[in-house]
């Protein structure tokens, strides 16, 4: 099995071009980030992924972007989700990773909403999956193991880092529940939460090593579950990103650390943790 990284858009100040070119040096794979709503740009970004023989993930947010609009329903949701599907497959991505629904919504609603879009993505060809997101309908694990149940066709992009706060622990008593949940991930966002925020300023720091360990974990369970399930490529994102997620310092909104440096760092350390596991599976 093959791990591949994806370089995020989130955050990235400059041109498609230059992040491409940047994602290359870097030594991703790839790049993830929402395809743009306009033709020309989404032409220049096929353009400059193609350039740079990169691989490519789609972000999808309905209904909003990644807090969805609190008034927008199920059928705006979906329509959202239409939408937003035509404009990715036009860059044809190697999957789609989906921010979809609203942690506002009753059980029921969920339910129905999921059924309905599983019904829209089945006849594409391109793996659709969502993501473990807070706002969104997969914002905690229990929430997310009972939908799951209910639809073992569905797809997880998994980003662990967004239940560690929401839960205000690092899941320790949840192992059981993850592991069941991977048998349905596709995708994983390498990003490092913990008990009271969902980035640590720095996954090297030896103050979170405790919370990057309980990541790594996680995402063996996902490897391993993908190994015995035939995959022969697994993805992951590192996504440290900004928007309030990125510590600063009080008064003068100094960053604590360098996004691009943090990710980049997280890429490589993953590369190395993914060869380490895959030695030890014989």
């Amino acid at each position: 099995m093959e791990l591949k990284l994806f370089k995020t858009l989130w955050g990235f100040k400059g041109s498609i071009e230059k992040a491409c070119a940047a994602s290359r040096v870097q030594g991703f794979d790839g790049i993830e980030g929402p395809a743009p709503e306009d033709a020309t740009s989404r032409a220049q970004m096929r353009a400059a992924i193609v350039s740079q023989q990169l691989d490519y993930i789609a972000e999808i947010t309905t209904a909003g972007s990644y807090v969805p609009e609190l008034r927008a329903t199920p059928e705006q949701h979906l329509q959202s989700l239409r939408e937003k599907l035509q404009c990715s497959l036009e860059l044809q991505p190697l999957s789609i990773s989906c921010l979809a629904g609203s942690d506002a919504w009753s059980e029921r609603e969920q339910l129905l909403f999921f059924e309905r879009a599983l019904r829209l993505i089945e006849t594409i060809e391109v793996p659709v999956s969502f993501e473990t997101h807070r706002s969104r309908s997969l914002f905690n694990p229990w929430i997310t193991q009972r939908i799951a149940g209910e639809f073992p066709e569905l797809l997880l992009t998994c980003d662990f880092s967004h239940w560690c706060v929401v839960c205000e622990r690092l899941l320790d008593a949840e192992f059981h529940g993850i592991t069941g949940l991977a048998r349905q991930a596709r995708h994983i966002h390498a990003r490092v939460g913990y008990d009271q925020g969902p980035q640590v300023p720095h996954p090297a720091a030896p103050e979170y090593q405790d919370a990057l360990a309980a990541h790594r974990h996680w995402w063996e369970l996902i490897w391993q579950s993908q190994y015995e399930r035939g995959y022969t490529v697994t993805t992951m994102t590192p996504e440290f990103g900004p928007d309030g997620y990125l510590h600063c310092e009080p008064f003068t909104g100094r960053p604590t650390g360098d996004l691009e440096q943090i990710n980049t760092w997280m890429a490589a350390a993953e590369r190395e943790h993914f060869a380490q596991w895959l030695l030890s599976q014989g």
